[in-house]
């Protein structure tokens, strides 16, 4: 990209960023990711090692393994903040293109099960809808689009299958946000798009940190 369309982006210090990483799981991950890319990922990269004890352990405790973990706005902000920006090399964050105040989780209560059945009732999981809104460094950004995707590539990527990931360009500060917002909300749009090798090459640069 010749062009750079901001060549002064306001800059936050990592410092100031709001984070809560937390310890890397000691339990080894089998389950493939749920998402758009998923598909570029080998399955031999999610198959359980027969010779690592951690295996047989996990069997062990399959009782762990259902329960859900809570996952809050601050983690979805530290999925996101560490994105590259496809213009800059900073991160999303470090641009207050996404910002914690602009990321909402609604829960969604599965429909109640009809008190005539004589069937034992289980406790369906909760739907949650993560609604991300994406601030623009500029108002006329190109580019708008491809970041969009890559916080909702990020998003699907990485949480599990019981969310639904909804980035939005965030009112006032686009010039186009409706269209943007029109073609980030349509799968199909959205799969399409993601069959062009150039944008797949920008999207995977953009992920690399994560």
């Amino acid at each position: 990209m010749s062009e750079v369309l901001n060549a002064n982006p306001t800059i936050r210090s990592a410092a100031d960023l709001p984070s809560r990483r937390r310890e890397p799981s000691k339990k080894a991950k089998s389950q493939r990711p749920f998402g758009l890319l998923s598909s570029a990922i080998p399955d031999s990269a999610y198959t359980p090692d027969p010779f690592n004890p951690s295996s047989s352990s996990e069997s062990e405790s399959s009782e762990d393994e259902n329960e859900v973990e809570p996952i809050d706005e601050q983690e979805i902000y530290d999925l996101i903040a560490s994105i590259q920006d496809p213009e800059h090399p900073l991160t999303l964050g470090s641009l207050s293109v996404v910002n914690l105040p602009d990321i909402s989780l609604t829960p969604t209560l599965p429909p109640p099960s009809s008190s005539l059945s004589n069937q034992p009732t289980t406790s369906a999981p909760v739907m949650t809808t993560v609604t991300v809104l994406v601030t623009p460094t500029i108002t006329h950004c190109s580019l708008a689009t491809v970041i969009g995707l890559g916080v909702r590539v990020r998003l699907e990527q990485a949480l599990p299958p019981r969310f639904r990931v909804d980035v939005r360009i965030k009112e006032g500060t686009h010039s186009t946000a409706e269209q943007v917002n029109r073609q980030l909300g349509d799968k199909e749009r959205v799969a399409a798009a993601l069959e062009n090798g150039t944008l797949m090459g920008v999207l995977r640069k953009m992920l690399e940190g994560c």
